[in-house]
């Protein structure tokens, strides 16, 4: 993603997977890379990340366009800082998945006494190898496992979506056509990992290309179509 071969291959890559929604995605890429490689130099720069797979990888790619710069970098905890504030225990830190989840007023809370001192030097170039070494797999799913970004399989979330959906047909008919956003929204609501709907959406058409369910409607995005478990 920090060079144009790679970028112009992930595009390409999503294009394919995203259905409706990645026009608006490339362009909002575009524009957050611009405004962050225009940051002045020696101008402080803050930011957050959660314990999560997501953000912590956002963050070693931010690191390598920041390489070189002059600024002074800090970095806000949010999952850290939550723990510590409101003395939460680990299954209610996991109500708050990735900091987007936070309300307003904690992550107030959260800015004011989440102050630590700037990334050392050793710290930033550390981030920054991790971001190469992560850019080099040809791996597309990462989860947050034991404090570190782990690389698991693509179907890593298949069996537990199928699993999701005996659980749903339970109390429907089996023959019914449910929503397709009906069952990613079910799995969403219970993994303890921050994933996008988007991958999820994707991998529920490739069971669907496999044969694991039936569908209806059209694929060219989650609101147009039903699925039916068929085993």
């Amino acid at each position: 993603m920090h060079e144009r071969k790679g970028k112009q291959e992930r595009f390409e890559w999503l294009k394919i997977r995203m259905n409706d929604e990645f026009d608006e995605y490339k362009l909002r890429f575009e524009k957050t890379i611009n405004e962050i490689k225009s940051i002045p130099e020696g101008v402080p720069i803050t930011i957050w990340i959660a314990d999560n797979a997501h953000e912590q990888t956002g963050l070693r790619y931010v690191m390598h366009l920041l390489k070189g710069k002059n600024n002074d970098i800090n970095l806000i905890n949010t999952t850290k800082v939550y723990g510590k504030l409101f003395n939460a225990k680990k299954y209610t830190i996991l109500l708050h998945l990735h900091s987007g989840e936070i309300p307003p007023e904690k992550l107030h809370l959260i800015y004011e006494n989440g102050w630590r001192p700037p990334l050392t030097q050793r710290e930033r170039e550390e981030l920054e190898k991790e971001w190469l070494e992560l850019a080099n797999s040809r791996d597309t799913l990462r989860i947050w496992r034991n404090d570190r970004i782990a690389i698991v399989s693509e179907d890593y979330y298949d069996q537990y979506m199928i699993n999701t959906a005996k659980k749903l047909y339970r109390h429907c008919n089996p023959d019914e056509f449910i929503m397709s956003a009906r069952l990613i929204g079910e799995v969403l609501g219970h993994l303890d990992q921050y994933v996008g709907d988007q991958f999820l959406e994707y991998r529920l058409r490739q069971l669907i290309e496999k044969g694991v369910f039936d569908m209806e409607g059209s694929l060219k995005a989650m609101r147009f179509y039903r699925i039916r478990l068929k085993i």
